[in-house]
């Protein structure tokens, strides 16, 4: 799929993730690349499109069927910093990417290796390799920052209500 290693699309995901951070969205980035070229990725934009599918996810994998003017993605890898949520997991097997890399886990509303494991279902017609943990220090920190400073400043509005 790729001569560069996990790490370095992983940075670029990251570099998304931060984006998404200073624009106020959630930190997640994206990155879909085949044979070493970037052909698709996005950073989470939900809360700024007000459109709760517009995840990190789902714009990398729109933006590479855009590319290859196709709605199947075979070959490619998606690079992600959070382990995908269940709707993106559906699109991603709707879209035949080949493998699925991404940094920290999410155990609490994720889907394909800590709550579900959504691949291992009978019913999934399609097989994704898993490479989990790339880079999952840096991805859960962008994601820790962002959460605990959003908590101190509705602290901060609850102590000062004017």
């Amino acid at each position: 799929m790729t001569n560069y290693p996990d790490e370095y699309w992983m940075k670029r995901a990251i570099f998304l993730a931060t984006k998404a951070m200073h624009q106020g969205e959630i930190p997640v980035g994206a990155v879909l690349v085949l044979y070493d070229q970037v052909i698709g990725e996005g950073c989470n934009q939900s809360i700024g499109s007000n459109d709760p599918t517009a995840h990190a996810e789902i714009i990398a994998l729109r933006r590479g069927g855009q590319t290859v003017k196709n709605y199947r993605l075979l070959k490619s890898t998606l690079y992600v910093t959070l382990e995908p949520c269940i709707m993106c997991i559906g699109a991603i097997v709707c879209s035949r990417i080949s493998r699925l890399v991404y940094g920290a886990c999410d155990t609490k509303t994720s889907s394909p290796c800590s709550c579900l494991n959504f691949f291992s279902y009978p019913g999934v017609n399609h097989y994704i390799q898993i490479t989990y943990g790339i880079l999952s220090g840096q991805c859960s920190s962008i994601l820790n920052d962002f959460f605990n400073k959003k908590r101190a400043k509705k602290t901060l509005r609850n102590k000062n209500p004017m």
